[in-house]
């Protein structure tokens, strides 16, 4: 179903105005997001709307590699997990989400990439299981190694499910600039309509007490805004080819892995998926 793009104040807004979004909130919506505050920077202000909703993260979190947790005063990968977890529940508390709506693959952060094909077969099948009308995930543009890593797994698991796949709307995040990072916006696609979602007053406080409640995460989201929440319909992507030019965002952090490794990864999960273009390592998935 096609939905117009707006850019508008939908906070009181009458209800034909919020059916402008590129999903309804009538719908069966799963929402696959890499990392416990992801669905907050995406849709924090939609997330309680949505009738019908299951959030499923594909990482705890949490790296192995200890400096992440030490910063947060955790002295394990596995205590730092359990606080966002914590984090995350009080985060969507605020939105009337319930905990049982919760769920996690517990890949750990930084490292989903390395599991791309087994992270599909798990996304196939709560999909199957869950059967949504919609996915709300990322974009592949480079901006997370696991936010590439989850965008592939709904991608290629609904080019599996074929005719009984949902369909697929991406929520902005972030992703590498000529200038440095660009937050909350998609890096340009033409023919893909943006709907842009401005904020009103209440639902600003709500993204804003639901970004606070991640606590250990305050200097990550500090450049995050809480008036504007942007939406499109996924395009096709082809994950062995660059999503920009130029250095993606993960090229130029001590995240475990270039632009280049991944795509390498993605090509021979493809590979492993049945899902690779005959006669070379094309990766196009709807």
């Amino acid at each position: 179903m096609p939905f117009p793009c707006i850019d508008a104040c939908i906070d009181g807004a009458p209800p034909a105005s919020r059916q402008q979004l590129p999903f309804d909130h009538s719908q069966r919506a799963l929402v696959v997001v890499a990392h416990p505050d992801d669905e907050t920077i995406g849709a924090g202000a939609q997330l309680g709307r949505i009738n019908r909703l299951r959030i499923l993260h594909t990482t705890d979190g949490a790296p192995r590699t200890g400096p992440d947790a030490e910063a947060a005063g955790c002295a394990t990968a596995a205590a730092y997990a359990a606080l966002r977890r914590a984090e995350l529940e009080r985060a969507l508390d605020l939105a009337g989400i319930a905990p049982d709506r919760l769920d996690g693959l517990g890949f750990a952060d930084q490292g989903a990439s390395y599991h791309l094909a087994a992270l599909t077969r798990l996304v196939m099948h709560r999909i199957e299981d869950e059967r949504p009308d919609v996915v709300l995930t990322h974009a592949y543009e480079g901006g997370h190694p696991d936010h590439d890593a989850t965008a592939f797994a709904v991608h290629a698991a609904c080019a599996l499910l074929d005719g009984d796949a949902p369909r697929i709307v991406e929520m902005a995040g972030y992703h590498g600039g000529g200038g440095g990072i660009v937050f909350q916006d998609f890096l340009p696609r033409p023919g893909m309509p943006v709907c842009t979602v401005r904020l009103g007053p209440e639902d600003r406080a709500l993204k804003r007490r639901m970004l606070d409640a991640h606590a250990s995460q305050a200097r990550t989201l500090a450049p995050f805004r809480d008036d504007v929440e942007r939406f499109r319909p996924a395009p096709a992507y082809d994950f062995t080819r660059p999503p920009h030019e130029g250095p993606l965002n993960y090229d130029r952090f001590s995240w475990g892995i270039s632009g280049e490794h991944w795509r390498a990864l993605a090509a021979d999960a493809l590979r492993t998926l049945g899902l690779a273009a005959s006669g070379g390592e094309g990766g196009g998935c709807r």
